[in-house]
């Protein structure tokens, strides 16, 4: 099974949603930082808007957001057809390469005040997204840590054939039966 590109890249997208958040605070001025806080019993001289550029702030941020939520959502309703046996498991560090370097970068001059960086720097997550896709590593994502997914390296029998494999499962994998689906070269597992 391969991933349908709009899922593959709602997957990608949400994995940027902490660097959607260190643009948004670096976005907000140190002005807004001194001001004292928000007095409830004068609404008037309560200020909400504390971004510079609101609008690419909130769309960034939102469109992250919304993306880890939908792709929570697709991996919870995968078909798992196949049964896997597993007799071996160790578990493998998460590729988090891909996903340091546009942090870094965050730090290194882009913002929302030059919008020709930001052009540059979607193009850059553009090339990412279709290397990382057309490779077959879109499902190497960190931010699926943050929600129990671990990546692991496994001795498997599927459907009777012996293979080793990389299985993303949600906790520990430990060997015995499983339910598996395969998405680009890994496997998906659930039971146990």
């Amino acid at each position: 099974m391969q991933f349908r590109l709009f899922s593959a890249f709602l997957i990608f997208i949400g994995s940027y949603l902490p660097l959607a958040l260190i643009l948004a605070v670096q976005d907000i001025p140190m002005s807004w930082w001194e001001r004292p806080f928000c007095d409830f019993s004068n609404m008037s001289k309560c200020y909400f808007n504390p971004f510079a550029n609101p609008y690419l702030s909130a769309a960034f941020f939102l469109l992250t957001i919304l993306s880890v939520v939908l792709s929570n959502i697709s991996l919870k309703k995968i078909s798992f057809p196949f049964n896997a046996k597993i007799t071996k498991v160790k578990p493998i560090p998460n590729d988090i390469i891909n996903y340091v370097f546009p942090y870094v970068v965050s730090f290194m001059g882009i913002s929302y005040e030059h919008p020709e960086k930001l052009l540059g720097f979607a193009v850059f997550l553009f090339w990412m997204f279709a290397i990382t896709y057309k490779s077959g590593q879109i499902i190497m994502n960190p931010l699926l840590i943050m929600f129990g997914w671990k990546l692991y390296e496994a001795e498997a029998e599927v459907n009777g054939n012996e293979r080793n494999v990389r299985i993303l499962f949600k906790g520990n994998l430990i060997p015995g039966e499983y339910d598996a689906q395969t998405i680009q070269e890994f496997y998906i597992a659930r039971g146990g």
